[in-house]
């Protein structure tokens, strides 16, 4: 039976399963021991821009990990 996914295609999972879990800690940190004191250290460029855009770049591996396709040598037909 052959599978659908080849093992490049669940490298390229992998890969955005990677990417998605790096900006998911990317975003944490900033907060505040007491809560009645304001941090503004969570509205920093790394939690507010760059995480949330690797976690989508991780999203969009996943959906070219599900559409990869091998390019298959076509043949000489005359």
């Amino acid at each position: 039976m052959k599978s659908t996914f080849t093992k490049q295609n669940y490298l390229i999972f992998l890969a955005g399963i990677a990417l998605i879990c790096l900006g998911y800690l990317l975003m944490m940190g900033g907060g505040s021991e007491d809560p009645n004191v304001f941090n503004p250290a969570i509205f920093d460029t790394q939690h507010i821009t760059i995480a949330p855009m690797i976690c989508l770049f991780g999203f969009i591996t996943i959906i070219v990990g599900i559409m990869w396709r091998e390019k298959k040598p076509s043949g000489d037909s005359k």
